[in-house]
Formats: structure tokens, C-alpha cells, sequence
């Protein structure tokens, strides 16, 4: 597929309104133009030199367009091309309340009103299905840009990788990274759709006059496909990426009416809006040479993605109303400007290292083999290509010394081993011969160097003159016989390189020297820092026993929750007439019934108040050495400013020389900053296992409730109570059984219709799979994290249950087609 000197494709959506502007904006369908006529406005004044009409070509106009339509135009062949080694870049660009995260995203509650990116990920696994000839691994990221801050939105998901301190963009021959932004493998739809529905519940929204759920970041989603061959053994893989890229409006402050921190996120919104803009005006101009990526989060991570051999397109969304008229000039001519930029779209092609050594070893057997036979043709088998032994190496240089000694005439070549042998032997012959012939001048005549003064001194003051060339002149035939002093070899003086080497050779050892071992010193810390190396003494609070209590704890349940249970199996004990105290009865329960449970509750409130505790400390340690850095940092600027002012000090190769109080406070910022990575990384672990420790003391504490009540219930209420208490909608208690069929609740109603809805459209099935997984794992972390006290208005007497409708989350289905 060739597409070289192809641009960018614009396309431009309209948001469906009533109040749609017919006289100020028209659209021409055959030429795909957008012609945009304005008022002018009476605040300029006379002198007003506003330009009113505006005419933009773009490559398709979306207007009052279904989802479906736009999917098809925009975003269909880009998922085509993905699994063929094409990456791809969709973007939404407009103002705030334009519709690109419905265009982005849509609905998650209808199927029909899903977006660009429900949709592509179902055709990625349809193209897929497709091709059984490929083995694809399909990986998914989602990235966001907040406040010129880089987030993981799937951050929160419990096989997450716990992400980097802060996130950096690096650069490699695969194109731009982001180091600390997970990748998901996701081998189906439903569990692509499920990332997808985890990280929009994660994204940052806000309310402000033109759009009640405004997004207040950039995010990009990306998918991630790798592609080999099942039936080549090739080492040839593709790699691609589909980035996704929903951007957030631009606002004007004056209407959005925005305060407080909506007024600061629309700055920075703005802000990289703006920064944006600039660098597509410099990739569509040819003769910059410079592209000023950098200038923002947004622009540094899209690099690759902004042109070059990134097949990319835009959807452009503007509000047609009059009263954004200047909103929607300002976006189609962004969306021109975007059109402008060449692309020039390539297949990543790759090479597997690991296969490529196999297959390259399996030729060179092969070549061995056709190289044997074709010697044993030529009666050539005696001839061996293997590597040169040292007998064989030795027999090389006797021939070679031979021939040189004009013993034999000639030397017999056999393969290139031998030839680079002998080549070898002749270099290493010649360079003895040069060090024999060195050793008998030297032990004959004394070598004086011309070109050192020293050397010539001394040899005037022993009597030698030199003549107007620098040769040595001598009085009467036998002087000149006698006390000739020869010509030095050009190899005898060593080279203005080796001496500056040497020099820096020996000052560098004698620091080495001097300068003792760096050791790890952390100032202003009272208590040892941890260490996390397996052989050391770890912190006397383990995870190990937590995982044993929790293990308890399910033994526990379990064995409680058998056929009938302990408790139904206790013999029924006389009710009382009036019920105790809720409170004074759970106090006996935890001494009695469930003793054990409480046990359990109390060690692991325990080791919470360790791990907070050593949390605390790792914290007040890490504040500590990021003090003594700031002061480090103060006096290295201080010492460098006097240095400035004294005036510099430099060595003969340019070299800056600093005194040795700068040099420690140097080498003291560095150890400072290690300790603090180490204490920073303990911390962060310290602060999950926190996390996993308090989620254990709400499930133990949950754990007891629960037993006490039925505990209560068994004990001091009767049947009637009972029976009142499952009608209300508690359902069934221990011992009560029903007559009949069981009414169904909210939650089953629900599903038995959701049900019945997906057998008409059983594509559907894994959308709404993926959305309810989600939500309900966000409803049981929501549980798990607030304990919900009873308010004291809300307290009824003992035994007189509260009636609550809870709407429980519809489970998963199975649907078949």
C-alpha cells in the first residue's frame, strides 16, 4: 500500500442542536466545504477590518451524523491497517461541550450510542477472528494529561503494575514511551471493553455553564497489537499502535463562567492547546527545521503519532449555534492547519532476535554441509574450516619464518583461516624484528631526539656541536667515526596524546587514593531505615501472617456457613421476654461466639498500627533528607558562585578544576538523593501493604457484624420477627424457610430484562458484560473502603428491622448466539 505524499484526513462534526446557525454556516456536500459567514461586531469599533467570510475544504463533513457514520469514515480503515503494521492517530479537537468524548467514547448504557473506541475494539478482535494465520497479542494503555501531569487511569485495577513515582517520556527505535504507564493484555473484547469502562470512571470531569461533565484532561487510548506468522518461521514480527486521542475543549473564561480550580484546569488546558497548535504550524512548514515537541506533555508523548509514518486523522467538533461562532472559526481553522501536514505511512517490521540466531545457526549448518560435499567433489576432503588449533597455529609460523629464510618458495593456501594465520605471523614477525633491530642501536649508540631541547643540551655541554640543520658536526675523520650519535626512530618519541593520557592516569589513581569509599549517610535520622534485601532483618510487622489471618478468617466463614452451621445445629435456648442491648449483647458475643473472629480483628488492627506506624517513620526520614538536600544544593549554588566571582580555574585540556569542599558536597548530594530513591521506594511498598491491612480489618470487622447478627437473630427474636424481617427485604435468615416461589427483587428483575433485551442483539453481550464487571468491582471497593454508622435519628428499637431497597448490580450472562 503506497501513500507517500498523502496528507493528514480533516473531518469536521457538528453537535445536533435546535438552534443550529442555517444563516451563518452552510455546508457543500459535493465539494466537502464549510463556508462560515459572520456579523461583525459593533464592540471594534468604526475602523473594524474583521474578516467575515471563511471558506474550509476538509476531507468530509459529519452533519447531524449517526455514530455508526462516523465510525465508518473515520476510524474503520485505520483498524484495518493496525493488524497490518500501519500505526494510526485519531484525534478529537474542539471546544468544550462540542461532543468529542461522546464522539470518543459515546454512552455506556446504550449499545447503539457507543463511540470510536467501543467500536474499534470490536473490530480489532473481529480482524482477528479473521486472520487464524497470525498469532496477535493485543495490550491496552490509557493515559492521561492533567495540569501538565501524566496519570494512569487503569492504575487502580488489582493486577496493575504499581506505577513509577513519576512518569517520563523516552524515546527508543520503537518510537516514543512512557515509562510507568501499564500495559494490559486483554485476550478478548469484553475484557478490552472492561479497561476501557476502568479508566473512564478514573477520568477527571468538572461542571461548568456550556457542559455539565466536562473533561478537564487530555487522554489517549492506546492498543497495542504485536503480530507474527503461525505458518512462516520467519523472524519478521509487526508492531503497531492505535492512539485514540480525545482532547479536552477549549474555554473561554468569560463564558464558561469557570472559578477556583475549573478556572486553573481550563489555563492549563488552554495552555496546551495552544502549544499543540504550534507545532502542527511547524511540522506543516517545510522549511523549519526545529519542532518544538517539547513544550508540553500532550505534544511529547503524540511525537510519533503528529505525521511521519503515522497514517493520522482529525475530527474536528464545533457547536453550530451563533453564539459559538468564534469557537467554531478558531476550530476549522485548526482543523486547515492540520491538513497541511505531510504523512507518509510505513509497516513496522521487526526482527525477533531470539528466532533470527536459530535460523541463522541452522544455515550456517546448512552451508557446512553443501561447503563438505563440495571438497569431497574436488578431492578436497582433507581440508577442515573448523577454528585453528595452537599446533596448527605454531606449524603456520615455522613455514612463514621458512619462507622468509628462503627455505621454501612458497606457501600453500588452503581456506581463509589459514590466510588471515599467515598474514598474522607476518605481523607479528616484523614488529620482533623492529624491537631486535631497536635493542642492538640502542646498546651500541646513545639516541638523542632533535626535538628535545633537553636531550639537545645535554649533549652540547658533552661536547657535541650541531650544524645549522641540527646534525651533529665533529673535528677530524675518527670523531666523526667514532661519536656519531644516529638518527632516533619516529616510534621512540611518545605522541602529545599518551603523555596527556598518562598524566591523567596518574592523577586520577592518586585521587582514588586519597578519596575514601562513599557509604550511604542519611543527616537528621533517629531511627534506621529498613532494609528490603531478602538476607537482611526485614520489619518485624510480614505480610506473611496477614495472609494467614485471612486465611483464618475464610476457614472461619466457611465452616460456619456448611449445612445448617454450627449455629443452627445449638440447641434452642429459652428467648427472653425483652431482647438486650444491642451493644451490651455484642460485647458477650466477642468473649463468647466470636471470640475467635475478634481475636483475629484485634491482631490485624495491630499490624495496621505497625505499618502506619513505620509508614509514619519512613515518611518523617524521607522529609528529613530532602531537607539536608535542599541545604546541600544551597551550599554547592554558594560555592560556585564565589567561584564565579574569584574567577575559574582550568587545566591544560580545558578541564574545570573544583576545590575539594565542592567536590564533598558534590559527592554528598549524590548519596543523599540515592537514600532518598531507597527510602522513597520502601515507602510506597510500606503504603500498599497499608492498604491490603486495612482492607483485612474492614473484612474482619464486616465478618463480625455479620455473625452477631445472626447470632442476635437466633437467639433473641422471634419466628414472627423473623418472617417481618425477610418480607421487608433482608431476605432469608438462618433456620426460615419460604413456601413457594421467592419474589424477585430489583436486582433480578433487572437481569431477567436485560437478559431477554440481549437475545436480540447477542453482539452486545460482552459492551454490557465489560460495564457491569466494572461497576460492580467499583461498588464492592466503594463498600469495602466507608463503614456506614447508623445516624442517630435512624435507631429504632431492638429487633424492629429497617426496611432499604438496595439495587444491587445485575451479574454477568452468558448469552449464546
Amino acid at each position: 500500500m503506497s501513500r507517500r505524499g498523502s496528507k493528514v484526513k480533516v473531518f469536521v462534526r457538528t453537535r445536533p442542536t435546535d438552534k443550529f446557525a442555517h444563516d451563518l454556516i452552510d455546508f457543500e456536500m459535493e465539494s466537502q466545504a464549510v463556508n462560515v459567514h459572520a456579523k461583525k461586531d459593533a464592540r471594534r469599533g468604526v475602523v473594524n477590518n474583521q474578516l467575515l467570510d471563511w471558506s474550509f475544504t476538509m476531507d468530509g463533513i459529519l452533519h447531524n451524523a449517526s455514530q455508526d457514520q462516523v465510525y465508518d469514515q473515520t476510524a474503520s480503515d485505520l483498524v484495518g491497517q493496525l493488524l497490518d503494521g500501519y500505526n494510526g492517530t485519531l484525534m478529537c479537537y474542539g471546544q468544550t461541550g462540542a461532543g468529542k468524548t461522546f464522539t470518543m467514547t459515546g454512552t455506556t448504557e446504550n449499545y447503539q450510542q457507543r463511540g470510536v473506541i467501543p467500536r474499534a475494539i470490536a473490530q480489532v478482535y473481529k480482524e482477528i477472528e479473521e486472520r487464524g494465520e497470525q498469532a496477535v497479542t493485543v495490550r491496552i494503555s490509557y493515559l492521561e494529561i492533567y495540569n501538565e501531569a501524566m496519570f494512569d487511569l487503569l492504575s487502580t485495577l488489582p493486577d496493575a503494575i504499581q506505577a513509577l513515582p513519576m512518569m517520563t517520556i523516552s524515546e527508543d527505535e520503537f518510537g516514543v514511551n512512557i515509562k510507568g504507564l501499564s500495559l494490559h493484555l486483554a485476550q478478548n473484547e469484553e475484557e478490552a471493553l472492561n479497561l476501557l469502562f476502568e479508566g473512564e470512571t478514573n477520568r477527571a470531569i468538572a461542571s461548568h455553564t456550556l457542559n455539565q461533565a466536562s473533561s478537564r484532561s487530555h487522554c489517549i487510548f492506546t492498543i497495542h497489537v504485536e503480530s507474527r506468522s503461525r505458518t512462516d518461521s520467519t523472524a519478521k514480527y509487526m508492531k503497531s499502535k492505535l492512539n485514540l486521542v480525545d482532547l479536552a475543549g477549549s474555554e473561554r473564561l468569560g463564558k464558561t463562567g469557570s472559578e477556583g480550580k475549573t478556572q486553573q484546569e481550563a489555563m492549563f488546558i488552554n495552555k496546551s492547546l495552544t502549544f499543540l497548535e504550534q507545532t502542527i504550524i511547524a511540522l506543516a512548514d517545510k522549511k523549519r527545521d526545529h519542532i518544538p515537541y517539547r513544550q508540553t506533555k500532550l505534544t511529547h508523548a503524540l511525537k510519533d503519532s503528529l505525521g511521519g509514518n503515522c497514517n493520522t486523522k482529525l475530527i474536528a467538533n464545533i457547536w453550530g449555534e451563533a453564539a459559538q461562532i468564534e469557537e467554531t472559526i478558531s476550530t476549522l481553522r485548526f482543523a486547515i492547519r492540520m491538513r497541511g501536514i505531510n504523512i507518509e505511512p510505513a509497516v513496522n517490521e521487526f526482527f525477533d532476535p531470539v528466532v533470527l540466531v536459530k535460523k541463522l545457526t541452522k544455515e550456517i549448518e546448512h552451508l557446512k554441509h553443501e561447503l563438505a560435499m563440495h571438497d569431497t567433489l574436488a578431492n578436497r576432503s582433507q581440508v577442515n574450516y573448523e577454528p585453528l588449533s595452537e599446533a596448527q597455529r605454531l606449524e603456520i609460523q615455522s613455514q612463514v619464518r621458512r619462507y622468509l629464510d628462503g627455505t621454501i618458495d612458497e606457501l600453500d593456501v588452503v581456506n581463509v583461516r589459514q590466510i588471515q594465520t599467515v598474514f598474522t605471523s607476518f605481523k607479528s614477525m616484523v614488529g620482533q624484528m623492529e624491537q631486535d633491530v631497536e635493542a642492538r642501536l640502542r646498546s651500541k649508540y646513545t639516541l638523542i631526539d632533535r626535538m628535545d631541547p633537553a636531550a639537545v643540551a645535554a649533549a652540547q655541554k658533552a661536547g657535541v656541536v650541531f650544524d645549522d640543520n641540527g646534525g651533529a658536526t665533529y673535528v677530524g675523520e675518527v670523531d666523526g667515526q667514532g661519536f656519531g650519535l644516529g638518527v632516533a626512530p619516529s616510534s621512540a618519541k611518545p605522541t602529545h596524546s599518551a603523555i596527556v593520557s598518562a598524566k591523567k592516569a596518574k592523577s586520577k589513581r592518586g585521587k582514588d587514593r586519597a578519596s575514601p569509599q562513599p557509604t550511604k549517610v542519611v543527616q537528621g535520622t533517629t531511627s534506621p531505615v529498613p532494609s528490603t534485601h531478602p538476607t537482611e532483618q526485614s520489619s518485624p510487622v510480614r505480610p506473611a501472617p496477614l495472609e494467614m489471618r485471612e486465611s483464618a478468617v475464610r476457614a472461619e466463614t466457611a465452616s460456619a456457613a456448611g449445612s445448617g452451621g454450627p449455629l443452627s445445629e445449638l440447641p434452642q435456648l429459652p428467648r427472653a421476654s425483652t431482647p438486650p442491648l444491642r451493644t451490651v449483647a455484642f460485647e458477650e458475643f466477642k468473649h463468647e461466639r466470636g471470640s475467635e473472629i475478634n481475636r483475629i480483628l484485634i491482631e490485624n488492627k495491630d499490624i495496621l498500627g505497625a505499618k502506619k506506624k513505620q509508614c509514619r517513620d519512613l515518611a518523617k526520614t524521607i522529609n528529613t533528607t530532602k531537607e539536608d538536600i535542599d541545604q546541600t544544593r544551597q551550599a554547592i549554588d554558594k560555592v560556585r558562585n564565589d567561584r564565579a566571582e574569584q574567577g575559574d580555574f582550568a587545566t591544560e585540556n580545558g578541564e574545570l578544576v573544583i576545590s575539594e569542599e565542592e567536590f564533598q558536597l558534590i559527592r554528598k548530594l549524590k548519596e543523599l538523593k540515592a537514600a532518598y530513591r531507597l527510602d522513597y521506594d520502601e515507602l510506597r511498598q510500606v503504603k500498599s501493604e497499608v492498604q491490603y491491612c486495612q482492607k483485612l480489618v474492614d473484612q474482619c470487622r464486616q465478618r463480625l457484624i455479620t455473625e452477631f447478627d445472626t447470632w442476635y437473630s437466633e437467639c433473641f427474636l422471634s419466628s414472627e420477627d423473623q418472617q417481618t424481617s425477610a418480607q421487608a427485604g433482608f431476605g432469608m435468615r438462618l433456620g426460615t424457610m419460604y413456601n413457594g416461589d421467592m419474589p424477585e427483587d430489583e436486582g433480578e428483575k433487572f437481569e431477567r430484562l436485560q437478559s431477554q433485551l440481549l437475545m436480540e442483539n447477542p453482539d452486545s453481550a460482552s459492551f454490557y458484560n465489560a460495564r457491569m464487571r466494572t461497576d460492580r468491582r467499583q461498588t464492592l471497593e466503594s463498600a469495602m473502603r466507608q463503614t456506614q454508622p447508623r445516624p442517630q435519628a435512624d435507631r429504632r428499637a431492638v429487633g424492629t428491622p429497617s426496611r432499604t431497597i438496595r439495587n444491587q448490580p445485575p451479574s454477568l450472562m452468558a448469552v449464546q448466539n
